[in-house]
């Protein structure tokens, strides 16, 4: 797995997390217990640091970026979707990031919200907890809860655990 120390800070990872061995991570990262930071995925640490809690997970192509003013903080249990971009924002526990969002500068998403695939997060806009986020500029349509969403929501933490087991185990070049 591709780790680089930039200017005297080096990521640190639980050995109990899983660093696919195509993503990167730069600088002050630091991915905890039962995280997994999937394949191509780029976390770069370079301004303020980047934290992944425990059981979060890092989908494939993600990029996580951070600004002097902002770190970045992606809470237990929480999951970036594929090909998303989070800079400088916080992602609360269990919330869901969908597949190519983007959660910009200051930007706060709930406990256990939802933030639709290929929706725009805009600097300083907050997500409460249990709401469900969409479109471009993102907008709360209400409450997660009864919708076809919320199942993964409530899937994504333990299946990702699960699965990053797997290719701990179960990936080898050819």
């Amino acid at each position: 797995m591709p780790l680089f120390s930039f200017e005297g800070k080096t990521p640190r990872v639980h050995p109990s997390a899983f660093i696919a061995p195509t993503a990167v991570l730069v600088g002050d990262v630091t991915v905890e217990e039962n995280a997994s930071v999937w394949y191509n995925a780029v976390l770069r640490a370079d301004f303020s640091p980047i934290v992944v809690r425990r059981g979060a997970n890092v989908q494939d192509c993600a990029v996580v970026h951070v600004t002097s003013m902002h770190a970045v903080e992606i809470g237990p249990g929480a999951t970036i979707g594929h090909t998303s971009v989070v800079h400088g924002a916080t992602i609360a526990e269990e919330a869901l990031v969908g597949n190519g969002s983007t959660v910009l500068d200051g930007s706060r998403i709930g406990t256990r919200a939802m933030v639709a695939a290929g929706s725009l997060v805009t600097p300083g806009t907050e997500i409460p907890a249990g709401m469900l986020a969409i479109g471009a500029p993102a907008k709360v349509k209400g409450p997660l809860a009864g919708t076809p969403a919320e199942r993964w929501v409530q899937a994504n933490p333990a299946g990702y655990q699960a699965l990053a087991q797997r290719h701990r185990t179960g990936v080898t070049p050819v």
